[in-house]
């Protein structure tokens, strides 16, 4: 059974910085260091967004709304990938999600609220 446990969201104001995590669980992660990782948000009547990804090489990328303000990081031997948010915006309220890359559908997790606001 695969899990993704996110935590780490909460109310801060604007220009704030947060870090969230998501712990990875299941047999297929026994292996987590070969699999992409990314973060997605979602925010009230909108679509789920990909916010950030990052590979088995470190390499990441970010859509252009939230790239300078966020970064995504791993730790390989905690199956964590981590997502620090800097300069935060009241539109970047959401709850946000990770899952591997590309989305394992089934196995969304609850997801960690972020609401920016002063």
């Amino acid at each position: 059974q695969v899990q993704f446990v996110e935590s780490g969201g909460g109310l801060v104001q604007p220009g704030g910085s947060l870090r969230l995590s998501c712990a990875a669980s299941g047999s297929i992660f026994s292996s987590f260091s070969i699999y992409a990782m990314g973060w997605h948000r979602q925010a009230p009547g909108k679509q789920r967004e990909l916010v950030a990804i990052i590979t088995s090489a470190g390499s990441t990328n970010y859509p252009d709304s939230v790239k300078g303000r966020f970064t995504i990081s791993r730790d390989n031997a905690k199956n964590t990938v981590y997502l620090q948010m800097n300069s935060l915006k009241p539109e970047d309220t959401a709850v946000y999600y990770c899952n591997k890359h590309p989305p394992l559908a089934r196995y969304w997790g609850q997801g960690t609220q972020v609401t920016v606001s002063s």
